[in-house]
């Protein structure tokens, strides 16, 4: 990204989602491109020739990554109300659902079906594999949700994870409580501010606990990105910010699925996150898919030339870092370690 003017066009396509978030990313700038790999403890396959494969353009603003247990990955096109799957053994893509409630963040359950955060009611969704779909949630103490954003499912006691920041759309209607402009300043779940929390439901229930309380947590601000340790033991939150650095924390998660023992993990934080079989943490935000090893030091850096908003382990081999981004495209690298995500 060179020129600010470049992006103008595409700025206004992809006003549906979210003008300013879009804006605020390519604003912190990216210098990179394709080719600069910062790879020093080698996750990234040789095969790769230190280049970023892209799998398809043409969409509005992918998101929501999630792979199945076959290593099919599905991911969304929110603006078009759409989500797609990636074949694991063809590498083509197909349409999977039209109406998807405008799904954004998405994860299988041990079941095969999608779990979807649906932010046009802020709604959590259950698609099954044959499209129909149940809605699990769509309030908090009956109070209407921002809009879910991202999940994770704690693969130990399958309860799930849930991110609600309140990032205002041009499809919600008038009479919509959470309708505003840009920067949002009210939130049905705050009685000033943004009202940003991260919340648990349980297997089996129907009724969302809020696992993120003040002062500890700053609800005056945007939670993201989800990810969880593959023994179920640990809950890593980042926050979007425009400049990529809104923070990224890791909680212990107690047997009754709340959260204790807060602390700051690394300074870096954005959108959605993964895991790989070593317990390096990748964050997707305006320099593309970032890496940190358990201790939060940066080891891996992919930039894709216009940042990046969610990324994923998939393929046959669990060793494809899926990639939404830039937010037009689907790209890819083949790795060395393998995600967590268990097929």
């Amino acid at each position: 990204m060179k020129k600010l003017s470049l992006f103008s066009g595409l700025l206004c396509a992809l006003c549906l989602y979210s003008c300013q978030k879009f804006f605020d990313w390519h604003q912190s700038g990216n210098p990179h491109t394709n080719s600069n790999i910062t790879d020093p403890t080698g996750l990234v396959s040789p095969s790769q020739h230190g280049k970023l494969d892209t799998i398809q353009k043409g969409f509005a603003f992918t998101e929501g990554p999630a792979v199945d247990k076959h290593g099919n990955i599905f991911f969304t096109d929110q603006p078009n109300d759409k989500i797609y799957r990636w074949d694991a053994n063809t590498g083509k893509i197909t349409s999977f659902l039209t109406g998807t409630g405008r799904s954004n963040g998405m994860a299988f359950d041990k079941d095969g079906n999608l779990i979807a955060c649906a932010d046009m009611h802020g709604e959590l969704w259950k698609i099954y594999p044959d499209g129909h779909h149940d809605v699990l949630v769509n309030n908090y103490n009956g109070k209407l949700l921002n809009g879910p954003n991202d999940v994770w499912i704690n693969p130990v006691t399958g309860g799930m994870y849930i991110t609600d920041p309140i990032f205002p759309r041009d499809y919600w209607d008038d009479s919509d409580p959470r309708k505003q402009g840009w920067e949002p300043t009210h939130s049905e779940q705050a009685a000033t501010g943004k009202g940003g929390h991260v919340y648990y439901l349980a297997p089996g229930s129907h009724k969302l606990v809020r696992v993120t309380t003040q002062p500890e947590w700053d609800a005056d601000s945007w939670p993201n990105g989800v990810v969880g340790t593959p023994d179920g033991k640990k809950l890593y939150v980042n926050k979007w910010k425009g400049d990529n650095m809104g923070g990224t924390w890791v909680f212990d998660i107690n047997a009754d699925g709340t959260l204790s023992h807060i602390r700051k993990f690394v300074e870096m934080g954005g959108d959605g996150m993964s895991m790989d079989s070593r317990g390096n943490v990748y964050i997707s935000n305006g320099f593309g898919v970032t890496a940190f090893d358990p201790y939060g030091n940066s080891i891996f850096n992919v930039p894709t030339g216009g940042g990046a908003t969610n990324n994923v382990f998939g393929g046959k081999d669990n060793k494809l870092l899926f990639i939404t981004g830039a937010p037009d495209r689907v790209t890819s690298l083949k790795m060395n370690v393998k995600g967590v995500e268990k097929f």
